[in-house]
């Protein structure tokens, strides 16, 4: 018998995905009470419907464009979409969430996952064991990886999301790291691929369907917060995720220039992409009469100075506290500061840079070199950066591309603004001589 108090809405976006069918069989066989789940699919294919049948799913009507089906106890509606007529993920998955229908709970997920056994009533304990803490929980976060097969290689670690830079478009960008814990983790960033949350989030804080890619997860994190939902990363496994996902259709495939000429697409998934992301960053101004108009804009139960304080980042000025960059890799500040000035006068302005080395240009495994040193100059050469390395440090900071080529990665952090126009990479030998300058482009 269904409980009413236990159902959950599930959310998939799927763009001409074959993993689609395994994940629904994954996540309805692998379900303690499959009666309680509803699934909502925004199909974005040719139209065929055969290979939902072939997976084991009963049709039971289609009006116009959605299907019902029902599949080991559960129910399931395919919104089918012509795959040429999609306007991204963050749209396709808002699709959904206009489906929604007072359901307990809402997981978003994509359509290449695996499920533990029991996952729902794993995920609703665990979200559940939040509510002393937490008014309005919500988990999220990147599952481990697993590979499709007969005999899937599904990894057995835990990861939490953390500040990856800036895009170039001044968008927050998030990547994670392994982590151990005992209990959920407290966290600001939300990942698109898995969101656990009472059900009013897919009516509180919709799929913005104007975002097509960059931003959609800081988004809506800032979102989230700003309504009062507060953020965790899962201590345990519950379902695992399709990473590489190679030699599959992807939207920016086939929404390309070419498509466009050929009459098939009206806009390439660039331009979709290039307007997203100055829709993204409207919710950052405060005087745009955007920023609080919904179902889109930023919440009023918390503010976005607050968020900031939080995740160490100042969002506007683009300027990170050390401990979100450096070895502490901190994610959240339990902490408020007392005074805004202060907490602005203690970030950094970060300069990422990746650079390419040819064989001939450095070679890191001299044995006649004491120290090695890099300096980063701004255009009226002022040092930005200037940085001594043992021969040992500076082999660690070198990536081995192939036999003739590496890569240099350098990170680091300054009060002042200069911006970083050169980079002079020498030698300093073992008899205290300078070798000769390399200096490259910024």
């Amino acid at each position: 018998m269904k409980n009413s108090n236990r159902t959950i809405f599930v959310n998939i976006a799927s763009y001409r995905d074959p993993e689609l069918y395994p994940t629904l069989a994954s996540l309805i066989q692998s379900a303690d009470n499959p009666e309680n789940i509803r699934v909502v699919i925004c199909w974005q294919d040719n139209g065929d419907i055969q290979p939902f049948v072939d997976a084991g799913l009963v049709l039971i009507s289609q009006t116009d464009q959605l299907y019902q089906f029902s599949y080991g106890g559960a129910e399931l509606e395919v919104i089918a979409v012509d795959y040429l007529k999609s306007e991204g993920a963050c749209w396709a998955r808002y699709q959904v969430d206009k489906c929604y229908q007072q359901e307990s709970y809402l997981l978003q997920i994509d359509s290449h996952c695996r499920f533990i056994e029991g996952w729902d009533s794993e995920m609703i304990a665990m979200l559940e064991s939040l509510r002393s803490q937490s008014i309005k929980p919500v988990l999220s976060g990147y599952p481990p990886a697993y590979t499709p097969g007969r005999n899937e290689d599904r990894k057995n670690y835990l990861s939490r999301l953390l500040f990856n830079g800036f895009s170039k478009e001044g968008i927050v960008a998030q990547h994670s790291t392994q982590c151990d814990a005992e209990t959920p983790i407290r966290s600001a960033y939300i990942a698109g691929g898995f969101i656990f949350a009472d059900g009013h989030f897919a009516t509180i804080v919709p799929n913005d369907p104007a975002i097509f890619f960059i931003g959609e997860e800081f988004n809506r994190a800032m979102r989230a917060w700003t309504h009062g939902y507060d953020i965790w990363t899962p201590h345990r496994i519950t379902l695992w995720h399709y990473y590489q996902r190679k030699n599959v259709p992807k939207v920016w495939n086939d929404h390309s220039n070419e498509a466009k000429e050929k009459g098939l697409i009206d806009i390439v998934w660039w331009e979709r992409n290039q307007c997203s992301t100055l829709h993204v960053r409207r919710l950052l101004n405060p005087n745009n009469p955007e920023t609080f108009v919904q179902p889109w804009g930023l919440g009023r139960q918390r503010t976005l100075r607050e968020f900031q304080y939080r995740i160490g980042i100042d969002l506007i000025g683009q300027r990170v506290h050390p401990d979100v960059w450096g070895k502490e890799k901190v994610s959240w500040f339990t902490e408020l500061p007392n005074d805004h000035q202060e907490w602005l006068q203690n970030l950094h302005c970060l300069h990422d840079k990746t650079l390419s080395l040819r064989k001939d240009e450095i070679n890191a495994s001299r044995s006649d070199v004491a120290w090695w040193h890099i300096g980063v100059y701004s255009q009226d050469k002022r040092p930005v950066m200037l940085r001594r390395y043992t021969p040992q440090d500076f082999r660690r900071q070198i990536i081995q591309c192939d036999q003739q080529s590496s890569q240099l990665t350098l990170r680091f952090g300054t009060f002042s603004r200069s911006q970083a126009h050169t980079i002079r990479i020498c030698a300093f030998t073992v008899q205290n001589e300078w070798d000769d300058v390399l200096e490259k482009s910024w």
